[in-house]
């Protein structure tokens, strides 16, 4: 072979691989293309969260009305007004209407998530049925428990008074002492089935040859619940407990439409606050103000639950 034929040959191999280059697409790594598919969430996230968040928490250092233009900084002086005002009775509801929605429905879901755990029959049926209130949007749950508690016609009324329980129909959306009481009970409907879902996966995790062994050396069934099903479930329990207890700190659709956080500010809690002071005072200050400590005191909770599942996921 020539000098003449070594030089066209190695000019031809050099013209396929540049060719080869420019028709080959470049590859993605697995870290780029993690990337690309976490660009339109992320996006999403600061377009519709963070920046409204953040915004709001700016509004709470200034002096800002909703219908008058313009703003004045104020520093923290918005914060300190909130926490001389009503802030400790704010905290004080939230914190009943929070615990009361976490415990009932927790109690009535972990008692039916235990008798749908057992050989019932139409077990499976039951299960889709119970499901219900948990599908039903929240104002169509507030309208409909608004008609079981109307005073005039109200199916609570009508039920109480033919079992004699009462003499005369009560307004029990109406008065500071039943007013809490009667949107816990609406929110313990709607939540119940989500609990009930999460514990009955659990239980069908416990090993049944624990039971069988237990019931063969003479264990009872209460025995075996405290002894073998309980400690279990301690992991699902702690979660869905935390889980269900953020949501109802900052629950808002069913308190509003049913109350309204009336009578009296008697139900009124931080998601209500925030929205009448905002909305109704026109006052973005102070709305920013409560939503901070509201947030600071979310956080805490969500801390809690961080931890929480990272011991969950140690063991």
């Amino acid at each position: 072979m020539t000098h003449r034929d070594v030089a066209m040959s190695s000019s031809q191999t050099h013209t396929l691989e540049h060719r080869k280059s420019q028709t080959t697409p470049r590859r993605l790594s697995d870290g780029q293309f993690a990337v690309l598919l976490l660009l339109p969430g992320v996006a999403l996230l600061a377009g519709v969260v963070l920046y409204p968040l953040i915004a709001a928490l700016v509004t709470a250092f200034f002096e800002q009305s909703l219908v008058l233009p313009g703003r004045t900084f104020v520093g923290l002086q918005n914060v300190v007004e909130v926490l001389q005002g009503d802030f400790l009775r704010l905290l004080r509801q939230t914190m009943v209407f929070t615990l009361g929605t976490t415990i009932l429905p927790f109690v009535i879901g972990f008692a039916l998530a235990l008798a749908l755990n057992t050989r019932i029959r139409g077990a499976k049926v039951l299960r889709g049925l119970m499901l219900i209130p948990w599908l039903v949007p929240g104002v169509v749950v507030s309208f409909l428990w608004m008609w079981i508690f109307n005073a005039n016609y109200g199916v609570m009324n009508a039920l109480l008074q033919g079992l004699g329980l009462v003499d005369d129909p009560q307004a029990w959306l109406a008065q500071p002492g039943t007013a809490m009481g009667a949107v816990i009970l609406a929110k313990t409907w709607q939540s119940f089935p989500w609990m009930m879902v999460m514990l009955l996966a659990g239980l069908q995790t416990v090993p049944v040859e624990l039971h069988e062994a237990a019931e063969m050396d003479g264990a009872g069934t209460v025995r075996r619940f405290f002894s073998i099903t309980l400690p279990h479930l301690k992991g699902i329990v702690g979660l869905v407990v935390l889980l269900e207890f953020i949501w109802n700190f900052q629950h808002f659709d069913i308190i509003y439409v049913l109350t309204g956080g009336g009578p009296a500010g008697a139900t009124q809690t931080f998601a209500t606050a925030v929205y009448e002071t905002a909305f109704q005072g026109y006052d973005l200050g102070k709305a920013g103000a409560l939503g901070l400590l509201w947030m600071v005191l979310l956080m805490a909770l969500v801390v809690v639950y961080v931890r929480f599942s990272e011991k969950g996921e140690e063991r």
